[in-house]
């Protein structure tokens, strides 16, 4: 069974996908791909400063493509509940580039888990590594998460860790699809007994998971609760998954997705919803 999307005229909502909004797409990756360009390497020397310096030209960046989005795309975002600021684990629903985006805009020392091969890029690998993400080697398989664990609490007790910033899924979703939630999270939190902040989105109705064809509207990104040690290590992803994923429904329903009824009783899998022109 299809979503279908309700009507209205709000900003809340995806606007259409017009010929001029396809111009804009254009413009806006010509603008981004120079101004990563020039602030990557003017930033250069703030390396020389360690994470701060890092951090710093980072937020540069993320500002400066999030106020692109809304010059160009007319898109912007609105952050519900309260961005963590202490050492913690953000274990967030992912549909797109704009999330990852709003929420490091959010939180003030984020930090990711990235493929080893990704930091090794010139230019944007220098900054992810002073920025305090954190390399994973896939060929371990789960050797990787206990290295992981490893490095997370010698950098708390060293210079503290930040916003981990973790998709539970693995990948990015369809609105309205979801899949199975992966141990990741629940083996780090064992691991180093780090709080989880839950986050919802609504973002991949703006911003399609293939990057082309963004529509303008306000999307939302909200920050839930924190999960805390009282919650035990098996029901942590149950826990996890369920705030996560009604929240998300709610926000997207909010934005005009009406989701189907499930037809299997736990809803694990939901069909991909559409949005018109």
């Amino acid at each position: 069974m299809s979503a279908r999307p309700a009507a209205t005229g709000s900003t809340a909502r995806p606007g259409p996908m017009t010929p001029l909004q396809h111009l804009r797409n254009l413009l806006f990756y010509v603008h981004i791909a120079l101004a990563t360009l020039v602030i990557g390497l003017l930033g250069l020397p703030a390396l020389r400063q360690g994470r701060e310096g890092a951090n710093r030209i980072a937020t540069r960046w993320i500002a400066h493509l999030v106020w692109a989005a809304r010059v160009y795309m007319g898109l912007t975002c609105e952050i519900r509940g309260m961005p963590p600021t202490d050492d913690c684990i953000v274990a967030a629903k992912h549909q797109c580039f704009w999330d990852i985006l709003i929420i490091a805009h959010a939180v003030p020392r984020r930090a990711f888990i990235m493929k080893r091969e990704v930091m090794r890029v010139p230019i944007m690998g220098w900054y992810a590594w002073k920025t305090g993400c954190i390399p994973i080697d896939r060929s371990k398989g789960r050797n990787a998460m206990a290295a992981i664990s490893t490095t997370i609490n010698a950098r708390m007790a060293a210079e503290g860790l930040g916003q981990l910033i973790i998709y539970p899924e693995g990948t990015r979703t369809l609105p309205g699809q979801r899949r199975p939630y992966k141990q990741g999270v629940a083996t780090i939190r064992a691991g180093t007994g780090l709080p989880v902040v839950p986050v919802a989105v609504n973002t991949g109705l703006f911003w399609p998971r293939a990057g082309w064809g963004i529509r303008s509207g306000r999307a939302v990104v909200e920050f839930l609760p924190v999960i805390g040690p009282d919650v035990p290590a098996e029901g942590l992803l149950p826990r996890l998954e369920a705030e996560i994923e009604t929240h998300s429904d709610r926000l997207m329903a909010e934005a005009g997705l009406v989701l189907p009824v499930p037809d299997d009783a736990d809803g694990a899998a939901r069909d991909q919803g559409h949005l018109s022109s």
